[in-house]
């Protein structure tokens, strides 16, 4: 896996980072938000891209 197109998403409620995704960072320049099942806060959060 290319590690320059890995980005990390990060819980919006609880603040935790639980998944890792790729990003094709010349066509997508905005932060990157999807709505994903946390299992520390045990329900579906959006969870947004963090550096």
């Amino acid at each position: 896996m290319s590690q320059e197109n890995l980005v990390k998403l990060e819980c919006t409620a609880c603040h935790r980072i639980n998944y890792y995704s790729h990003k094709n960072k010349k066509k997508l320049k905005a932060r990157l938000e999807i709505k994903k099942f946390c299992e520390w806060c045990d329900k579906h959060a959006p969870h947004k891209e963090t550096k």
